[in-house]
This record gives C-alpha cells, structure tokens and sequence, in this order.
C-alpha cells in the first residue's frame, strides 16, 4: 500500500546511485549523506552537526526539498535548491533565447523556474526602430514549454514553471485563453498578476487600461507613466486599448472556473509584505507559488512532518509536543541555512543574489492528519486555531534561531537596518524578537512558506500534503518510474493507517474529513488564518465542487483579496485536466503541478 510508493519514490527520485550501484542501501544512508552535506558548512563541530541534522531527518521528522534530497551529498551536478525566479526577459531576439538558454541550464540541474513575460511586446505592436511586428509574449512561451519537454524528457522527473502576465497587459486575454485546449502548455502553469488599482477598478465597474512602454521611436507621446518591470522607475507608456475592468476580471474568473487556469497572484500583498522591499519588487513565483521572488531570486525548501509531532494520537491525551517542535524548528533553519553554502548553483546570478538575501522556506506537511490525530476537524475554528498556533510555533522558533544564527555567523549581506525593520511582517513579531533583530540582525531575509510537499508526503507514508486537507482515505496514484513509464499505486492516507492500527474497523469519528466534503469557504479561511505567520507564501488549492455556482466562486476571489492573501488557486474538475485523485481510474494530474513536476 503507502508503504509500496514511499520505496517507490525513494528508489526512483531520491536514492543515491553511482555508476547504477546503489550508494544509499537503507534510507538511513540517505539520511546520514544528506546529514553530511549539511555539516560541511560548519566552521568546527561537523561531525557533532552531522548527528543533530540525522536526528531531525530520522523517521522522517522533517523532509527536506527534492533536491536536497536526491543531490547532497554526491558528485552530481546539480542543484539543491528547489525554486528559482529568472531574470527579466529583455524584449529583443537575443534577450529572448538568453533567457531561454539560462532556463534550460537551471531546469536541467533541477530547480523549477518561474518567469514574469510581462516585458515582452503584445502581439501586433511593432518596433519602429527595426519595423518588425511582435507575436506576443503567449507565443514565446510555446518555445520555453517545448525546451522544457525536451530538457527533461526522460526519468521520473518532469519540468514545471510558472509563467506570470500582468492583468494591464495588452495580451492578458490572450493569456487568460492560452491553456484552454488540452495538451497546450501543459509545463505551465499560470497566473495573472492582480493589482489592488485593478480589484477597485472591477468593483466600480470601471474602464481599465491596457498598457505598454512606448517605444522611444514612437512619434506618438505618452499617454502616462507607470511603473514596469525591467525598469527602475516610472516609464513612459501608450494605452494600447480599453477594456471593461469588471469584464475582464469575469474572463479570469471564467476560465479559472472552467479550467483551472490560470490562477492569480495578488501583486501589491507580495510586495507590501515582502522582507527586502526596500530593494525588490517581486513579480513572479516559483512554479507552485509558495515562494515569490525577484529577479534571479533562489529558495531551498524544507518541511516539518507535524503528524510526528502529536503525542498520545486518537486519545483524550492526543497533544502537540511543543518542545519537540520547538527544537527541530530550530535545527531545521541552520539546516537550510547550510544549503546555502553548500549547494551548486545553474547561475552565477543566481549564487549572488541567494547569499546576498539567504532566504529560506520552512514549512510543514501533514497539517491535516496531524488535526485528525488531535481530533479536531479541519473546517472547524478550532481546528484552524489549532493550525495558526503550530505556525506562530515555527514563526517565532524560525526567527529566533536566525537571530542567533546571524550572532554566530554574521547577518544576510542585503541587510538593512532600519529598511528591514519597517516590513509589516517583521512589525507583527514579537517585540522580543524585533528587539533582538535591532540589536544582533538577522541570518535570513525570509524564513518560511507552505510547499506542496506531494512527493516527500508520500515518502514519509502518505501523509496530507502541506496545508492541504485530506483528499482521500483511499486513493490510485501513478508515478513516473526512471524509465519514464508510469506505475499504479493504491495508497492509504497516514491518520487512517494509523486509526486502523489502533482501532481496527471502528466507525471513523467526524473529524476524518476528505477534501471534497470540505466547502470550499473553508478551505480559503485556512489559507487567510495561516498567511499572517508566512513571510513567503502558501501553496494551497481550494477545491471546489463541479456544481458549485460560479459567483460563489468568484466571491472567493474576492474574499481571497479581502483576506490579504498572496494568491488564490482553485481546481474545480474539469474536462482538460480531469481530477486530482481518482478511487477508480487512477488520474493523478493536478493543474498546479503533478508530483512528477513539482519542486519538491
């Protein structure tokens, strides 16, 4: 059952192998070489740091991204980090397939990648200085999802990227259309960049202007200034054309509902909580959207596995072990913080700007078995309350042992006093520890976020996935073996095995709840309740029945904004991308990413 998949996934993503000898022969060989890896970047003590990172990593406490996993530790080369944001994409031939090319590079070590094709020209507007007539940002990225395709066309491993499109550009319905057809653009996913000036502008009803920087041998003036990604201030723009801003919040809304796709990103939540405002305006994530990042920004990810955490399960006893939680948290950042150090890096622009901000992303998996195991429901407030207090535990546990680790080792080079001090998220900490950042500084720019964690929940039994509720009791997945061929699998979710351990057949109590008898409301006011605590993001699909009205739907969008979340994803079974989890037909495709995809 669980157990099949999780040798499955170990054997085929992250087992050390040389030469096709295996080198990892148990998983505690895995666990002690990705130990090692992560003391090299201790100045003493490596072999006493070599121990502690085993015993956080032993039976499967915390479960660390892929590619850490499946990379520290041998002579490969490839990365250990999980999520990159490329460089602005310059609007010329040659910007193009450079960018293109440093896409391939940093898929090909591993990381998945995320673009914000905002720069490019709208089709049909031409270049006076060269009289060439643009096809549109929609039609460059048809050639980065075929290099995907081939870059990584083989293995148990499949590319993933997340292609951004601002909700002013000229193209944007274009965008809104482009993965309405099966099979098109099918290593995407993609998100609309949303502006709270456009969230106004649907409420009043409003026009809304479609934009573009004026080309400087335009004779036409300018029709305003506004701010553009690939520049550093105001630039001059033409209005392109007028739409209605209501109709085209409705053409998103349509699409996401019927499709799936694309999702949205809430800019000006980004940029506002964002650590390092002072220095960066964030326009694009990585592919799942738990980490938004700049330009040539970088994030390993890690998670802790909580259902580890509860002590006495099912019983009137069933508790946290907040010590336990406590320590590993702490453990678990210097961890990551040595990946840092450690790791390769496709790109040398990427090498400088990740130990220059040395963020990170802790988060944990298993959030909803771990509910279940305390008995508590998911939809409930005090399930949620539940929820918030585990992650203000590994906010505040984060942020102190980055402080301590900035004492030991000096702070993150972008650090800014008196800038970093003034983020609205660093407001919100304790005074204790903002006391203590003014007085030592910080090791990390951002310390936390949500990941998907689908194929290291499987690892480690089939636990729920991140913040996700239970889909299923009882599930078909396929995976992807190393020849590219697809095995089936029957799993059992974690919290269930374990009831039935103890319980046998006993009539399940109401708090085993499965994702589809969750309203979808709840679901949202999850991902509103934990977002406080999370200086990145959170990866979290609100499912959503196939006869749920469509302007409720929309009015989760609305909420969602209305709720300061970062970003808003749905999946509401349709016929191009089918279900998530099938009980019957073994279908595993997820709009967002399926487990062969996805970062982790």
């Amino acid at each position: 059952m669980s157990d099949d998949i999780s040798a499955h996934i170990w054997n085929t993503k992250y087992r050390y192998y040389r030469d096709g000898t295996a080198v990892d022969r148990v998983m505690a060989d895995t666990w002690q070489r990705v130990a090692l890896a992560a003391a090299q970047a201790e100045s003493h003590d490596i072999d006493a740091w070599q121990q502690r990172f085993y015993q956080l990593l032993d039976d499967f406490h915390f479960l660390p991204g892929g590619r850490i996993l499946a990379g520290a530790g041998t002579d490969m080369d490839v990365t250990l980090f999980n999520c990159f944001v490329m460089g602005t994409i310059d609007d010329s031939m040659d910007g193009i397939f450079d960018a293109l090319k440093e896409a391939a590079i940093t898929m090909q070590q591993g990381g998945g990648v995320g673009y914000d094709f905002s720069t490019l020209r709208p089709r049909g507007f031409v270049a006076h200085h060269r009289g060439t007539v643009a096809s549109g940002p929609v039609s460059f990225m048809r050639i980065w999802d075929a290099m995907c395709a081939t870059v990584l066309s083989t293995g148990a491993r499949r590319g993933a990227m997340m292609a951004t499109l601002r909700c002013d550009h000229p193209d944007i319905e274009e965008f809104i259309q482009a993965k309405q057809q099966a099979g098109t653009l099918t290593r995407f996913n993609l998100s609309v960049l949303v502006s709270d000036k456009f969230m106004q502008a649907v409420s009043a009803d409003a026009d809304w202007p479609l934009i573009f920087p004026r080309d400087e041998q335009d004779p036409e003036p300018a029709d305003l200034h506004c701010e553009w990604p690939g520049y550093s201030g105001p630039v001059p723009c033409r209005i392109v054309r007028t739409v209605r801003a209501r109709r085209l919040w409705q053409q998103i809304m349509r699409s996401t509902y019927e499709y799936a796709e694309p999702g949205v990103l809430f800019t000006d939540h980004i940029n506002r909580e964002n650590n390092l405002q002072y220095r960066e305006t964030i326009t694009a994530t990585n592919p799942c959207g738990e980490i938004p990042l700049p330009p040539y920004g970088a994030c390993n990810l890690g998670s802790l596995n909580l259902p580890r955490y509860i002590d006495a399960p099912f019983s009137e006893k069933a508790a946290i072990n907040w010590a336990k939680l406590q320590h590993h948290t702490r453990t678990a950042v210097r961890f990551l913080d040595n990946i840092i150090d450690v790791s390769r890096y496709p790109l040398v622009r990427h090498q400088a700007y990740e130990t220059g901000s040395r963020r990170i992303g802790l988060g944990v998996t298993g959030l909803a078995d771990a509910l279940i195991m305390l008995g508590l429901r998911y939809d409930s407030d005090t399930g949620r309350q539940q929820a918030a207090d585990i992650l203000q535990c590994l906010r505040d546990e984060a942020y102190a042992a980055s402080i301590e680790l900035a004492r030991e080792k000096t702070p993150f080079a972008f650090y800014q006093p008196q800038a970093y001090l003034h983020s609205p998220f660093i407001q919100r900490l304790p005074e204790k520890l903002q006391k203590l950042i003014r007085q030592h500084g910080i090791r990390n720019s951002h310390l936390l976020a949500i990941a998907p964690t689908g194929t290291i929940s499987l690892l480690a039994g089939n636990v729920s996935s991140g913040i996700e509720p239970v889909y299923d009791l009882q599930a078909n997945r396929q995976v992807l073996d190393q020849a590219g061929e697809f095995q089936n699998f029957q799993v059992r979710d974690y919290a269930w095995q374990s009831w039935q351990a103890s319980h046998g057949d006993t009539p399940l109590p109401d708090y085993f709840q499965t994702a589809l008898h969750i309203a979808p409301e709840d679901h949202l006011k999850m991902q509103a309740q934990l977002q406080p605590y999370v200086d990145n993001a959170i990866s979290k699909t609100i499912n959503v029945p196939q006869d749920y009205p469509f302007e409720a739907f929309v009015d989760l969008y609305r909420l969602a904004h209305d709720s300061g979340l970062k970003g808003c994803t749905t999946y509401r079974p349709n016929p191009v991308t089918g279900a998530i989890l099938s009980s019957d037909d073994i279908q595993s495709t997820h709009h967002c990413c399926s487990i062969e995809r996805e970062a982790d």
